[in-house]
């Protein structure tokens, strides 16, 4: 009897899709990061539910006419080697034929991170990258610690920061005008939750 530290589920690099898509469920959340088989922190806090939750609930009532308002999880398949698992996925009405039953394939309009403890690096370097990369206009990082959203736009191959909301500061986007809201609205819901 072979046991799976025996059998590799993945023999070459660069992992692919269909790689990724085949392996069997091992209770584990994976990334595909360039081909890059990698194994995801552990299961969000219950207050990075809670932000995520409220900020979906926002975005969908807002702006369920003009946008399909996803939440992970969900294969954003921006190649055949670079799966992601975006907090919040927002993809306008007019392209709804990337949503497929294998996930979003293709470029969003926006996504949005929601930071942890062990995600910082992840989501503010490598993905800010990533994204970029694959052109997707507006990247959000909402930061739970200090209470804050911070907006990027892309400009050329990159991302520029284009400003960060705190607190009362109401939140806007040229790209999204349905959405209109407050830091200190998300952060309320989860008040008084660990993490």
């Amino acid at each position: 009897m072979s046991s799976r530290k025996d059998k590799p589920i993945i023999k070459e690099q660069p992992a692919t899709y269909e790689d990724y898509a085949n392996m069997p469920d091992d209770g584990s959340r994976y990334e595909l990061a360039d081909g890059v088989l990698e194994l995801m922190t552990p299961a969000p806090t219950p207050k990075h539910q809670v932000i995520s939750s409220q900020l979906l609930n926002i975005l969908m009532n807002s702006c369920q006419n003009q946008y399909i308002v996803i939440a992970s999880p969900i294969d954003l398949i921006l190649s055949s080697t670079e799966i992601r698992q975006p907090d919040i996925v927002m993809v306008h009405r007019s392209k709804i034929a990337i949503i497929t039953t294998r996930g979003i394939e293709g470029t969003p309009d926006l996504v949005v991170e929601i930071l942890s403890t062990n995600s910082v690096k992840r989501d503010k370097q490598n993905k800010l990258i990533v994204y970029a990369k694959h052109h997707i206009p507006e990247y959000w990082i909402v930061d739970p610690a200090n209470e804050c959203l911070e907006q990027y736009t892309l400009t050329g191959d990159k991302y520029e920061l284009l400003t960060i909301f705190e607190k009362e500061e109401t939140i806007q986007s040229d790209r999204l005008p349905c959405a209109s809201f407050t830091m200190k609205h998300i952060i309320a819901a989860a008040e008084g939750l660990p993490g």
